[in-house]
């Protein structure tokens, strides 16, 4: 044999072993892919049970509650300051007194208001004499002017505007010692409603002013703590079910086994931009005095049903990644239904949107396993009541 034949028998064997091994390779791959899809299929097939539950679509009302935190605060809180500059005299409540509306709470003093009172009615009296001259001057002019050309006409008008000058001058020094004596009023401080003193800043003798001039802090802080206000924020989604007059019940950590009960009276009416809730506040007899202004509450709030919705158990509605649904029956094949919940409790839902309709089949374990358009030639009814969990 040649050294040429055999160069060209070991090319033919190479070609052909490489034929074999791809061959090999082909079908090998294909035997994977096939076995993966496969899988796949079945795995597909063991999630969807063999006998899929349904119930019929049915309209209710739900009855839920929440708790959400809330304060109670002072119904009515008054911070006070002195009106003018001046000294502590005498201080007649401390922390804790309890005081009726108009009680004295404190005396001031201010000596240099003495002073400009006194001044003040000297200048009333100066005033007095300046216009009782004038008047009498006027009077007499006037009587002497009946009788034809003893006065002239303006000598008469002059006379008459000095004795309305003095008039206007004498109004004006009775006000300025109203003001003054308004102003020494306010050295007597007074409860301006009945509550409890919960604050006091000041000893007898130190100097005392409005807030910034000479008192950073208050004088004495009142409150009225009979009455307390519970307020709450309530998120946007649960503001359309309170009303006035609706009851709820709270407790506080200081008394954990006690339950209270507050009723609804005022709603700002308005969501804050904040928070995105409405503010809502209660009012809370307080005669025993066991709540204090401050504490931490835990509200339950109800949410009566308004109107009849679509009701579902909770295992009926499927929250996947894209969107919120429910799968419809129809024709033995599944149908994704887009629907929007709303409240939950005791394992239920209220379901919106979509075009359901009372009666509707829906799947009671629904999954994103039942794809849409699925065939279900095996279902299995159940009562309204059995599709709710725990029954």
């Amino acid at each position: 044999m040649t050294i040429t034949n055999i160069h060209f028998s070991r090319t033919v064997a190479g070609l052909t072993v490489g034929v074999l091994l791809s061959s090999g390779l082909l079908s090998a791959c294909g035997d994977a892919k096939g076995k993966t899809d496969k899988d796949k299929s079945d795995t597909t097939a063991s999630a969807v049970p063999a006998v899929v539950n349904t119930f019929p679509l049915q309209k209710g009302e739900l009855s839920t509650t929440f708790k959400v935190p809330g304060e109670l605060i002072a119904f009515q809180q008054v911070d006070l300051y002195a009106k003018v500059n001046s000294f502590v005299k005498q201080l007649s409540v401390d922390v804790g007194s309890e005081v009726k509306t108009g009680q004295l709470l404190a005396t001031l003093e201010a000596p240099e208001l003495t002073s400009q009172l006194d001044g003040a009615f000297a200048k009333i009296k100066s005033m007095e004499a300046i216009f009782l001259a004038s008047k009498a001057n006027y009077d007499r002019m006037y009587e002497t002017s009946l009788t034809p050309g003893t006065i002239s006409q303006n000598d008469l008008d002059q006379a008459a505007a000095r004795k309305n000058s003095d008039s206007a001058n004498l109004v004006a020094a009775h006000s300025s010692y109203k003001e003054i004596e308004d102003t020494r009023d306010y050295l007597v401080l007074r409860a301006p409603f009945s509550g409890v003193i919960s604050a006091r800043n000041v000893n007898p003798g130190a100097y005392v002013g409005p807030s910034g001039k000479g008192s950073e802090l208050p004088l004495l802080t009142l409150q009225e703590q009979q009455l307390l206000r519970l307020v709450i924020s309530v998120p946007e989604i649960y503001t359309s079910y309170l009303t006035q007059k609706d009851q709820v019940q709270f407790t506080v950590k200081a008394l954990p086994d006690k339950i209270f009960t507050a009723r609804v009276r005022r709603l700002a009416g308005a969501i804050d931009n904040r928070l995105r809730s409405e503010r809502i506040e209660m009012d809370v007899k307080n005669d025993d005095k066991k709540l204090l202004p401050g504490m931490v509450a835990e509200v339950d709030v109800p949410l009566p049903a308004s109107d009849s919705t679509f009701i579902v158990p909770k295992t009926a509605v499927v929250n996947s990644t894209e969107k919120v649904f429910v799968i419809r029956v129809v024709n033995n094949k599944s149908e994704w239904v887009d629907v929007k919940t709303g409240r939950e409790g005791n394992g239920r839902v209220e379901i919106y949107g979509g075009n359901l309709k009372p009666g509707d089949v829906l799947v009671l374990a629904a999954s994103e396993e039942i794809r849409d358009g699925m065939p279900l030639p095996d279902t299995k009814p159940v009562a309204p009541g059995a599709a709710e969990p725990g029954k």
